[in-house]
């Protein structure tokens, strides 16, 4: 019954978060470059959606604890369609500083909605986690299809305003995810005496197990967004289309979820620690795939294996990460995860085109290769049966 009245709905909207996403990420620097007053600013709503998502994560995580996920969800959904809303008017006003906020209100939206794979968590009994995660993740392979489409539909909706259909879509889209909200059966938000409890957040960062899934989740995180952002940029240095970019950059995003479909059973049979090892060593042989040659196959392949080796950690320290604490220490505990977690993708993401340029593809593969190995001796040193969370 929970995987009917909480993963499922979850996963559809986490389909329509990533549908939203794949948007945003088309547009943004083409509205952003034609609304700037000078062009060091351009990506300047950019950077402003990377800023929203780092400093929502722990306010979010706390209200959820305090309020409930189905508010704190509702508040996101909100933030995503106003933001929509003012995109749509920036563009048809030709105001750059609305546009601004427009960016940053959907980046608070989607790092609120970052929480969904711990809501479908917390509903399941600890054997069902891992799929449950794994499950809600799937919904990004439904928005990898169903996005671009949506995209192209809604670019020239409002002909003499270029994009500003595509921000009524996304606003569109955050008011069918805010309809499923309110559908979705949650588990309740504890109460003042439970929240009152719980080890102080010190001791649940040093135990072993949460630094594993941290890294585990952080690292993989990372390593998938340093790679993946230069990869268009290299691709065209080489001669290749942008045709080809795309195509490769989409097969990368089948490779990210489609394996969601079983990553949820190997962690039940195999264990949390061996598929995050595998996810190590999947992205250790996409670094070594991308160093062999610049071949068509080799981006195809090497993005293929990234995405796949990403979706491993991804889940496995997410769900290593749900087993080191407590119902009262939940809110406190997610809002830490997730904000490293976008601190990393931030950095990552900030320095690769910085790297692509200055060591080129084959260097900057290599660079990747140490944190990874970091993980597999996290894997091999620290003790992996620790006792769980009350």
């Amino acid at each position: 019954m929970p995987f009917q009245k909480t993963v499922l709905p979850l996963a559809l909207c986490q389909a329509l978060l990533f549908a939203g996403n794949t948007i945003v990420i088309s547009t943004t620097a083409l509205v952003g470059a034609s609304l700037a007053p000078h062009v060091l600013v351009v990506t300047l709503p950019m950077g402003l959606q990377f800023l929203g998502m780092v400093t929502a994560s722990l306010p979010m995580s706390l209200l959820m604890g305090r309020l409930g996920r189905r508010w704190g969800f509702s508040l996101g959904a909100g933030l995503g369609m106003t933001a929509g809303l003012i995109g749509a008017a920036a563009i048809v006003i030709d105001s750059f500083a609305l546009f601004c906020l427009a960016t940053f209100l959907y980046s608070t939206y989607a790092g609120t909605s970052g929480f969904f794979r711990f809501a479908a968590a917390e509903a399941v009994t600890p054997m069902l986690k891992p799929r449950a995660i794994a499950w809600v993740l799937l919904g990004g392979v439904v928005a990898a299809f169903v996005g671009p489409p949506i995209a192209d539909a809604s670019a020239e909706l409002l002909p003499r305003h270029l994009y500003a259909g595509c921000y009524l879509a996304i606003s569109t889209v955050a008011m069918l995810m805010l309809g499923v909200v309110q559908l979705t059966r949650f588990m309740p938000p504890a109460t003042a005496h439970e929240r009152a409890g719980g080890r102080p957040l010190g001791a649940i960062v040093r135990q072993p197990r949460f630094v594993l899934a941290i890294a585990s989740a952080a690292i993989g995180q990372s390593s998938m967004a340093f790679l993946m952002v230069s990869t268009p940029l290299a691709m065209l240095g080489c001669g290749h289309s942008f045709s080809d970019a795309t195509t490769v950059v989409q097969w990368h995003v089948v490779g990210m979820f489609a394996p969601s479909f079983v990553t949820g059973t190997l962690i039940a049979r195999l264990g949390v620690e061996r598929v995050i090892g595998a996810g190590v060593l999947l992205i250790l042989a996409a670094i070594a795939v991308n160093s062999q040659g610049l071949a068509f196959t080799n981006f195809w392949l090497g993005l293929v294996l990234l995405g796949v080796g990403w979706n491993f950690m991804y889940i496995g320290g997410t769900t290593l990460l749900t087993s080191t604490y407590a119902p009262a220490e939940r809110s406190r505990v997610e809002g830490v995860n997730e904000t490293i977690l976008f601190t990393t993708v931030v950095l990552a993401s900030s320095f690769s085109g910085a790297v692509l340029g200055v060591a080129g593809w084959t260097s900057m593969n290599l660079l990747v290769i140490a944190p990874l190995v970091l993980v597999l001796a996290g894997l091999v040193v620290l003790p992996r049966r620790m006792p769980q969370a009350a």
